[in-house]
C-alpha cells in the first residue's frame, strides 16, 4: 500500500486540486468528515457533500451520488466503509474525476484497481486535512497553526 501514500503523489494533489467532492460528508459538526469539509473550505478548496440523507451541509447543496455533481471534480475524498468503495471508484472514474483519496481506514484492493485502471491517481489511509496541514507548514495537534505559544519551559532564564 506503500504507492498510495507517496509524498510527491500526496502533494502534487493537494496543489493542484480545487474542488473535492467528499463522499459520506456529514452535517454534524462532531463527525470527522464535516471538520475535513469545514478546514478545506476555510483553505480555499470548493467542497461539494455527496450524502443522500441531508439537502445542505456546510452552505452547500448536497448531492445523492457522485454522478449527480453538474461540475468537475478534481478529488473525491472518501468516508464510507471499505465495502463501498468499489462503487464510488466506478463513479469517480465515471464522473471524470482526477483523485480518489480514501480516509484513514477505507481500505479495499478492489476499490484501488477499479480507480487506477480508470486512470485516476490513488490515496490510500490518509487524511485529506492532516496532509494538507503538513504540507502547507500549518501542523498543529488539530491541524492549525495557532501562531501561539502554548508552553513556556521554566529553568535558565
Amino acid at each position: 500500500m506503500n504507492g498510495y501514500q507517496d509524498p510527491l503523489t500526496i502533494q502534487r494533489v493537494l496543489h493542484t486540486a480545487g474542488t473535492i467532492a467528499i463522499v459520506g460528508l456529514s452535517g454534524n459538526e462532531l463527525r470527522a468528515s464535516n471538520f475535513v469539509g469545514y478546514y478545506l473550505q476555510r483553505h480555499g478548496y470548493r467542497v461539494i457533500p455527496v450524502n443522500p440523507r441531508e439537502p445542505r451541509i456546510l452552505g452547500e447543496t448536497s448531492y445523492a451520488s457522485l454522478r449527480d455533481v453538474p461540475e468537475h471534480v478534481d478529488v473525491v475524498d472518501v468516508f464510507r466503509a471499505p465495502d463501498a468503495l468499489p462503487d464510488i471508484a466506478r463513479d469517480a472514474v465515471a464522473i471524470g474525476a482526477g483523485t480518489l483519496w480514501c480516509q484513514f481506514g477505507v481500505i479495499n484492493d478492489e476499490g484501488n484497481r477499479i480507480a487506477e485502471e480508470g486512470g485516476l491517481t490513488v490515496v490510500v489511509d490518509r487524511c485529506l486535512k492532516i496532509e494538507h496541514a503538513r504540507y502547507n507548514g500549518r501542523m498543529h495537534w488539530l491541524g492549525f497553526n495557532t501562531q501561539r505559544i502554548t508552553s513556556v519551559r521554566g529553568g535558565l532564564q
